[in-house]
């Protein structure tokens, strides 16, 4: 086995409030000079809607990720014969249109305009040309569904779905939405470091952190055709490449990462994975059908003796191995089975992985002959007038998994390459822990059906009850299990230090310059 470590997130989106701080934290932190201002390494979507940029996940239009061709996988938009034809021209790029162009407002027009009888107002201009503009798109411009008629109803997700069903999400009365932030994957089976002419994008060996290296990259852009997810971005003042670091530095300095720092919901866990890179090559050239199997196949048991013992002769270091051992994302994505990477169709083996919202199930009206007759048949406290029941009981334990507001067909296009199924699976579980919390919390669901439905789903009390737990009590260490940085390491694999001993130490090559 050729064990190597990955750091992986999960978000689970049943808990994402969608306020951006995540996407502002990050703004402020590695986004707030010349020549990023549209560049949102995070950012928050509403579903449905086109996302940023618009209609990312068409890959019609953009290009992205691989296909499979004879047998094998292949860059779609991009690769050697295709890079060498566009490489001066390159058709399937987003353009700033398709982001959005960055404004400001004349602030010091409120309060440098002369006297005079009307009101001051402060005029948006453009970050790049520094022009008066008319605002027509934001990089959160259909939040909430603001934007409907444009977006949401232009959502690629809607693909598959038939003229009902999609007009089922939009009307008003059943209408429903959910936030979906994204960053960048740092996926096992990158398309942007296949697709890089120059070999700028590389995969950091000791913790699997995709990066762009600012003084080899030509700006070939190449990069930004091959994300399927489109987080790379292009800089118009550096003429670099640029895209989410998973705020590496403050890992090596045993910091979260600002996004996840900054999350009020606490909906982002980080951990350690350990996988078997041999895998891969396989895992990318199957059915689509296998995908996502395929993926969760090649992550490893932590504490399989064979797996450590092959990991230690690979050279990961036990504290990797221990927090691996304690990672929330092997909980969900392996131990639980609740957590799914976003569009696996596109076959980079993303590493960040989405426990699905558990939607709002449709309730029913139902004709009763007297309240008595009302408790009886919902003892659980709903509602009723006169000799009308709001019932969402249902007989049949999962029964109501069909009358969600979202078609399964929606999410299972985003989260389980359409695979109906695996979504339904995971509803479940979400489903099994709430009744089996009820029970313990409130009392008022029978020990029977409690039990059942843990069985139904393939869980036991124990793990429902460290789902809930992680999901609802966890601790700041709990979320965020990442293990001491071995810098030292890094530096031996480049190079051996004792030649670039200088008169401040090892490790330093260049004779370090004080002042101006």
């Amino acid at each position: 086995m050729n064990i190597r470590s990955q750091i992986s997130m999960v978000f689970h989106l049943d808990k994402c409030i969608g306020c951006h701080t995540c996407s502002i934290a990050c703004k402020n932190i590695w986004t707030d000079r010349k020549g990023a201002e549209y560049m949102w390494w995070n950012n928050v979507e509403t579903k449905p809607g086109t996302g940023y940029p618009t209609k990312w996940e068409d890959q019609e239009i953009y290009r992205g990720g691989w296909e499979k061709k004879n047998g094998k996988i292949s860059l779609k938009g991009a690769g050697k014969r295709r890079g060498l034809t566009n490489i001066f021209y390159n058709p399937n790029l987003p353009v700033i249109d398709d982001y959005y162009e960055p404004f400001t407002y004349k602030y010091l027009d409120l309060i440098e305009s002369p006297e005079g009888d009307d009101q001051p107002t402060a005029r948006p201009v453009s970050l790049i040309t520094g022009e008066p503009i008319d605002i027509k798109m934001g990089p959160n411009w259909d939040d909430d569904l603001s934007g409907t008629p444009d977006f949401a109803r232009n959502d690629p997700n809607l693909q598959n779905l038939s003229a009902a069903e999609q007009e089922v999400m939009f009307q008003l009365e059943k209408m429903a939405f959910f936030y979906l932030p994204r960053i960048c994957n740092h996926c096992l089976n990158p398309a942007c470091v296949a697709a890089c002419p120059s070999g700028a994008i590389y995969k950091r060996g000791e913790d699997g952190v995709v990066l762009i290296n600012q003084e080899v990259c030509r700006a070939w852009r190449m990069c930004v055709t091959a994300c399927p997810y489109k987080k790379t971005y292009y800089n118009w003042h550096t003429g670099k490449s640029e895209k989410c670091i998973l705020c590496y530095p403050r890992l090596e300095a045993g910091l979260v990462p600002a996004c996840m720092h900054s999350c009020v919901g606490r909906i982002r866990y980080l951990g350690v994975l350990l996988y078997d890179a041999d895998k891969i090559e396989a895992a990318v050239n199957d059915e689509e059908k296998n995908l996502i199997n395929n993926h969760l196949d090649i992550i490893l048991d932590p504490f399989d003796e064979e797996v450590i013992r092959a990991a230690k002769m690979n050279g990961i270091a036990d504290s990797t191995i221990h927090a691996a051992q304690f990672s929330p994302v092997y909980k969900y994505v392996k131990e639980w089975k609740l957590a799914l990477p976003l569009h696996a169709e596109f076959r980079t083996l993303p590493m960040l992985f989405y426990v699905p919202p558990l939607l709002p199930v449709m309730a029913t009206l139902k004709q009763v002959d007297n309240s008595a007759q009302a408790e009886k048949m919902n003892p659980i406290g709903k509602y009723w007038d006169d000799n009308w029941l709001y019932d969402t009981s249902t007989e049949e334990l999962w029964g109501t998994l069909d009358q969600v507001r979202f078609p399964l067909k929606y999410l299972a296009n985003m989260l389980s390459a359409g695979d109906e199924e695996m979504i339904k699976d995971k509803w479940k579980k979400l489903m099994a822990v709430r009744i089996h919390r009820r029970r313990v919390t409130v009392g008022d669901v029978s020990n029977e059906k409690a039990d059942k439905t843990l069985k139904d789903a393939g869980l036991t009390a124990e793990m429902a009850d460290g789902i809930f737990h992680l999901t609802a009590l966890a601790r700041f260490e709990d979320r965020f299990v990442i293990p001491p940085a071995h810098r030292e390491q890094a530096i031996e694999m480049m190079d051996f230090t004792g030649d670039a001993k200088g008169e401040v130490g090892f490790g330093i090559k260049s004779k370090l310059r004080r002042g101006l």
